[in-house]
């Protein structure tokens, strides 16, 4: 009975000591470089999966061209063809050749898996078009737009393909459209043992079968425990820190050490995601006060910059788990919530925000301009609130590897407990973090140019599509003004004007 006793020990005790030296370790900010490493096996383990899909799919096209099928389908990738891709693009989509070739970053480029590419005309909000990836605006008052006509045509006829352009994009827009795929998970171009597919890749082999059972048992009955329980000691970590950091007088040493709390137990909760962040060029890293801007996907943004370094949040007031960290955060410095739907409470945040940038002893304030969650495959109209209250704005550019889980908060569709469940079987968030120099409003420049100048400027560095849509279309529908500026510039091309 005693040796059973001491494996029984021995099994219940080691568990629980390397739980609390992760914790203990993440706290400091240090690490085995567990987590690479366990990055590197997984990619591995990909790979060894890619390999046995393509070897299943080519070998049951072999059997069904045998069988008399048709040989105009196109094959599957082959490896040689991703051997001619280069390994330095950030993003990359194959053509009809195979042929490698990088994703613009504009809304005429290429996104993940995409069905239709626009080379002709894309209708835009605000009476613009994209023709032949150009944007222009769609004013027949301009000089400019006048001298094409004259020179084009000298006397308008009127032909009925002057309008098949417009039914082109709008058969576009019905198949896929550029906006309401940016609501959806982003979809993979290969397997990850993960994606719940239709497809039943698991079952083609039975080594990939076994992989598959076993990162299933890894996921939900080794990885999960773990990390409620670490999420838990956390949350539990977080919020007695600040509390007792709240009753400290305010000064220097008081903010000196709201910065070192704050890290150190954001470090704890990215442990409960085996969160493997890399931070790109550090200096420019958000200093004193001012507003920080980043991409938004998911509300684990706060905790990949909050690792690195201290800030103010402003955001819509929640409930819930997220209730509970925003009043733990609340008792030790300054943040910033509001109610989304009161419009006087608006302008009250506002008039707060100013008053937080203003003071250079206040740390910088975190703002996620798009105002929603994007997939994390492009960036969204920024909102002019924040670019109107003047100062430094620090852009930060956030992309996420989503072969290791996909960190795309779905909010309509899942609740904040049911997203920490998929996160916390996912494999792992895996993501890098740009910081990009401090810009600044010029003379004479609107908020808005200056919001997309540095909305431009993040979509570029994360190799994001930069779209001129705005996020609240993922609740809203399109504005009137919109549809009636496309119909008065279809009649005006009906006309000729």
């Amino acid at each position: 009975m005693s040796f059973f006793a001491a494996i029984f020990d021995s099994l219940l005790i080691t568990p629980i000591l390397t739980i609390l030296s992760i914790i203990f370790l993440a706290s400091l900010g240090k690490s085995f470089g567990v987590r690479r490493f366990y990055i590197k096996v997984l990619l591995k383990i990909f790979e060894y999966g890619r390999q046995n899909i393509e070897n299943f799919r080519n070998s049951t096209r072999i059997n069904f061209n045998i069988s008399g099928s048709s040989e105009n389908e196109s094959l599957p990738l082959s490896p040689h063809h991703e051997d001619d891709c280069d390994p330095n693009l950030k993003e990359q989509t194959v053509t009809q050749n195979g042929k490698c070739v990088q994703a613009q970053a504009n809304g005429n480029g290429l996104s993940g898996n995409t069905v239709i590419s626009r080379d002709t005309l894309i209708l835009l909000p605000e009476g613009e078009s994209v023709s032949n990836g150009k944007i222009k605006q769609q004013t027949t008052d301009s000089n400019e737009v006048k001298d094409d006509i004259q020179q084009d045509d000298q006397t308008f006829e009127f032909d009925l393909s002057n309008c098949l352009d417009y039914v082109k994009a709008g058969v576009e827009a019905i198949i896929e459209d550029e906006v309401t795929s940016r609501f959806e998970a982003e979809e993979l171009k290969n397997w990850n043992l993960l994606t719940r597919t239709n497809r039943y890749y698991e079952f083609i082999s039975w080594r990939l079968s076994f992989i598959w059972f076993c990162g299933f048992f890894i996921r939900y009955f080794v990885l999960m425990p773990t990390r409620v329980f670490v999420c838990f000691v956390g949350v539990w970590w977080l919020t007695l820190c600040t509390a007792l950091v709240g009753f400290m007088p305010e000064g220097e040493n008081k903010r000196w050490m709201v910065q070192k709390v704050s890290v150190q137990c954001f470090g704890v909760l990215s442990s409960a995601l085996s969160a493997v962040i890399n931070y790109h060029d550090i200096e420019n890293r958000p200093s004193g006060s001012g507003i920080c801007v980043a991409n938004h996907t998911s509300p684990i943004d706060v905790l990949v910059l909050m690792c690195d370094y201290c800030y103010s949040l402003i955001g819509q007031r929640h409930g819930g788990f997220l209730g509970v960290l925003q009043r733990a955060l609340a008792r030790a410095s300054p943040h910033i919530w509001f109610e989304r739907a009161e419009a006087k409470d608006r302008l009250a945040v506002a008039q707060r925000l100013r008053q937080h940038v203003s003071d250079p002893t206040n740390p910088p304030i975190l703002i996620f301009p798009e105002g929603t969650c994007i997939n994390n495959t492009s960036v969204m109209q920024f909102k002019k609130g924040s670019f109107e209250v003047g100062g430094v704005i620090y852009p930060v550019a956030i992309k996420y590897d989503p072969r290791f889980g996909d960190p795309f908060w779905n909010s309509s569709k899942y609740s904040m407990m049911q997203y920490l469940f998929l996160m916390m079987t996912s494999w792992a968030i895996v993501c890098d973090v740009w910081y990009l120099p401090p810009m600044y409003r010029q003379e004479g420049e609107s908020a808005i140019v200056f919001a997309n100048r540095v909305k431009s400027v993040i979509a570029k560095q994360g190799g994001l599509i930069d779209l001129v849509w705005d996020g609240n279309l993922k609740r809203n529908k399109p504005k009137e003004s919109w549809k009636e500026k496309q119909q008065e510039e279809f009649s005006k091309r009906l006309k000729g004007e």
